[in-house]
């Protein structure tokens, strides 16, 4: 079996790090470049076929296809064999293992063989390097996904610090042991040998009502921690054909896994919300939805948040397999203070009749409620009607944010 330079593999370029980093042997290293050959020359393997096989024919032995738009050669499995393996019955056996689900390539989704149709040699699969790596191995660095319906998740990012967040000191201290673990996780699995007594990944509950800091406070973890955050958008993934939920479920995890990305799942209730008594299929269907997501969610090997304004809606099967469960709650009269204090902007003016120490202890809001009210009270300023924020323009803020809740202030 043919080697690739041993030079090459010095170099600091994402392709030769990456087969460092797996120690990759020979015929791995050869199968990347073999999947890759078609995305960096299009015509590689027509002019080696015509060069090494002059004579008109085909020859099945080599595998390969043709797509639709791309008219040059496609490998298959059975052309990794052929350039690899020859015609040697023991080695094409041996080679085989390159695809199965234990190799790094399949636990990352590196490349993939096809599944053929029903009844033709699994080794005839249309040979597929995923997009992620086409990108990392071309252009320096893993491609981030679009939103769509094969990815319905979007990533979510902050220019605000954790010194904005302001939350109960129970809350926080729990946050920080989810940073210490974002951080140190992979040390207690690997370095320390734990992998084979604790599951892989992370999984917490945030709940509490809305605009008390769930989400702030997911896509500051990934900021603090250099991790993509991605919220998944429920309404795309929950679907009313049966298996469809399922199917989007496994493309969203399959996509992630091996990224160490934190998947961040807002209104959980609509997915995982609790199993109910069998009264028809519809029920039925719905309960292994739940099952199912469990498992997936078991299973994936990177941080799943999920965010809910009861603990009580989130089936107790989850809970049960929850590292944290952080409760939100709307923010006490001191932490109200802190956050009417930090909330407006330096360019704006308050006049001396505000006390906002005093809204804190009369009125009970949450932070998105209270940064709702400064925005309204700025534009008001910028409107030219007001020359600074004064105590009736707050008040009639105020009054507008509760009746928008259905609250009587």
């Amino acid at each position: 079996m043919p080697s690739p330079p041993e030079d090459w593999l010095k170099a600091e370029s994402p392709l030769p790090c990456f087969i460092r980093k797996y120690q990759l042997d020979s015929a791995a290293q050869l199968t990347l470049l073999i999947a890759l050959a078609p995305h960096l020359q299009p015509d590689f393997f027509e002019r080696t076929i015509m060069t090494q096989l002059p004579q008109a024919g085909d020859y099945p032995q080599i595998g390969g296809w043709r797509g639709k738009s791309f008219r040059g050669f496609l490998p298959t499995g059975e052309t990794v064999l052929f350039i690899l393996g020859s015609h040697q019955l023991s080695q094409r056996l041996l080679l085989q293992q390159i695809f199965s689900e234990e190799h790094p390539f399949a636990r990352d989704r590196v490349l993939y063989l096809e599944p053929p149709p029903e009844g033709e040699p699994m080794m005839s699969g249309k040979l597929v390097m995923t997009q992620d790596y086409i990108d990392l191995f071309t252009q320096g660095e893993l491609s981030r996904p679009h939103f769509s319906l094969d990815f319905p998740a979007q990533l979510i990012t902050t220019e605000m610090e954790w010194e904005d967040l302001v939350l109960n000191s129970q809350t926080l201290q729990q946050i920080r042991d989810l940073e210490a673990w974002i951080t140190h996780g992979a040390t207690i699995l690997y370095d320390w040998g734990m992998k084979r007594k604790l599951k892989l990944g992370y999984r917490a509950l945030f709940y509490g009502p809305p605009g008390t800091g769930k989400t702030l406070t997911a896509s500051l973890l990934g900021k603090y921690t250099g991790k993509d955050v991605y919220k998944v958008d429920l309404s795309m993934v929950v679907s009313k054909f049966i298996g469809e939920t399922e199917k989007n479920l496994a493309n969203l995890f399959m996509k992630a896994e091996s990224k160490d990305w934190i998947l961040f799942f807002d209104e959980a209730d609509a997915l995982f919300g609790k199993r109910t008594n069998v009264r028809d299929a519809h029920d039925k269907y719905a309960n292994q939805e739940v099952s199912y997501l469990l498992q997936r969610v078991e299973n994936y090997d990177g941080l799943v948040i999920l965010s809910s304004n009861f603990k009580s809606n989130i089936d107790e099967a989850f809970l049960r397999r929850f590292q944290s469960l952080i409760q939100f709650p709307i923010p006490n009269a001191k932490e109200r203070s802190q956050l009417w204090h930090i909330a407006f902007p330096s360019q704006v003016k308050l006049t001396q009749d505000i006390d906002l120490t005093e809204l804190a202890n009369t009125y009970e809001m949450s932070g998105s409620d209270i940064m709702n009210v400064v925005q309204h009270c700025c534009l008001q300023v910028l409107q030219g009607s007001y020359t600074a924020i004064n105590q009736e323009i707050l008040l009639k803020a105020i009054k507008r944010e509760f009746s928008k809740a259905g609250k009587i202030l």
